[in-house]
């Protein structure tokens, strides 16, 4: 297989700046530094959301999301960009008080910050998978690994895609960073309707070396090994700035998957850490990677604020190549948080169905369109920023393979009310669904739960005994959904 090489170096980025937003008064300082790596916080602060105030540069207050009526523009170019197990609250504008994210804060304050914002599944495959098709990960075989871990499955690539359907639109096409919907020979980016690639396929690298789980080599451009020893966000950053410069033809859709903040917890800078690692993976130790002894809460806290500062300096090179205007940049995690992150007040973390398995930070600009200063709760997930993307890029989804998510494009652009309907999601021992305030859960223990979202994100008080219509009617509507889903292999 062809191997390209980038020998130079970068050097380590120096400390950001020191900024966090004001929260309403229910949360005080003393208060917030009280709480720093405690998974603590006051519920008060998580439920009304923050505000913008002076520490954040800007004194107006977010306000309910409305549409900008009036406005017009071309069709947009789009930044969609992920971070890698980034917890609900683990930025400084969704409440982590001792985490700092002054370009994701500044970038929520631009446009419209949505607090119920989830992902389409709890692990990171079968969210992509529900990203790139706009349909639930069991509609597809692929979607029913969680993760998926071998060779055996992926995107096939005659499923249209997000790239595929825009690229047909008109759009030209990459993804820079993580894939992790099948490997090489027979799945890839290219192959499912990006016209470029760089970055690794697995579901997690070594940052310094680029070992993945198996101690294969996994960093990739095209199809072919590209040699770059440097800290891996530092090379998507570089890659990312570069392509949003470039003198465009044409719309372009680039989604930028980190995989910051996943595990291994290694931060820019950490060679010894990056070392021992390597030599545990290359003497056979297949759970190197997972890190279980390492890491910690201030280790983490600087990988946040890493991706931090990566984000923002692509959000520059954008503002420099003159497209900030007509780009609609999204940001969002794949799943709920790890093991450091900081979720307050949800319960649960990645792999789980609670709401800190699958609820995510979740923030949208698009200048041109959408006015700044917004704060949107209503409920959405993975699939319906496909839809939403498909038309205002204006491809259409194939009819062979109807969507699962709704288009917010009416909402977003019109003050359209979405249709009211029901958000699902399933896991191998797990259920939930959410039909407005009410969530309906079943854990592993089998127990069917039912909570009220709104006065209840902790998903402590189940009225499941007080509701027995309602669960049954959200029930009944969660079957009839995995009705219509591939079921898992036997024995899985």
């Amino acid at each position: 297989m062809p191997t390209r090489d980038s020998n130079t170096s970068s050097p380590k980025p120096s400390a950001s700046p020191l900024s966090r937003r004001t929260f309403t008064t229910a949360v005080g300082a003393t208060a917030a530094t009280a709480a720093v790596g405690a998974q603590a916080a006051s519920p008060a602060a998580a439920a009304t959301g923050p505000a913008s105030g002076p520490a954040s540069g800007d004194a107006t207050r977010e306000q309910p999301f409305r549409a900008a009526r009036g406005k017009h523009s071309r069709r947009p170019n789009i930044l969609f960009i992920l971070g890698d197990d980034l917890g609900w609250a683990d930025l400084s504008s969704y409440g982590a008080p001792h985490i700092r994210t002054p370009n994701l804060d500044r970038l929520g304050r631009q446009g419209v910050r949505f607090t119920d914002a989830y992902a389409g599944s709890a692990t990171c495959s079968p969210t992509r998978f529900s990203l790139y098709t706009g349909r639930y990960p069991g509609r597809t075989k692929g979607g029913l690994a969680e993760p998926i871990a071998d060779r055996s499955v992926g995107l096939e690539p005659t499923h249209p895609t997000l790239a595929s359907l825009l690229r047909g639109a008109g759009y030209s096409t990459a993804l820079i960073g993580k894939w992790h919907c099948g490997y090489l020979p027979d799945y890839s980016p290219t192959r499912s309707g990006w016209d470029e690639f760089f970055g690794n396929f697995g579901g997690a690298l070594e940052y310094y070396s680029k070992l993945g789980l198996g101690g294969e080599y996994d960093l990739y451009e095209g199809d072919a090994e590209y040699k770059d020893l440097r800290y891996y966000t530092r090379i998507l950053t570089e890659r990312a700035s570069e392509y949003v410069q470039r003198d465009h033809d044409a719309p372009w859709l680039l989604n930028l998957n980190f995989t910051t903040p996943h595990w291994p917890w290694i931060a820019d800078g950490d060679t010894e850490e990056s070392a021992e690692i390597v030599r545990r993976i290359k003497a056979g130790d297949k759970s190197a990677l997972w890190n279980a002894d390492g890491g910690s809460v201030q280790k983490y806290t600087e990988m946040v604020e890493d991706l931090d500062r990566s984000v923002g300096e692509v959000l520059k090179a954008l503002k420099r190549s003159g497209q900030e205007e007509d780009t609609l940049v999204f940001f969002a995690s794949d799943n709920g948080g790890e093991r450091f992150s900081y979720n307050w007040p949800l319960s649960g973390n990645k792999s789980s169905l609670q709401e800190g398995g699958i609820r995510v930070p979740a923030v949208l600009r698009w200048p041109a369109r959408i006015d700044a200063h917004q704060v949107s709760d209503l409920p959405v997930f993975s699939p319906d920023w496909t839809a939403t993307l498909l038309e205002l890029g204006g491809a259409r989804p194939d009819p062979a393979y109807p969507l699962d998510g709704i288009s917010l494009a009416g909402y977003l652009l019109r003050d359209e009310e979405p249709k009211e309907r029901d958000l699902f999601w399933r896991v191998r021992g797990e259920r939930a669904l959410r039909r407005g305030d009410w969530k309906y859960y079943r854990g592993k223990a089998g127990t069917d739960q039912l909570f009220k979202l709104a006065d209840d994100q902790r998903e402590q008080a189940n009225r499941a005994a007080a509701e027995p219509e309602l669960l049954a009617e959200l029930r009944a509507s969660w079957e009839r959904t995995n009705a219509g889903l591939l079921p898992y292999p036997t024995g899985s």
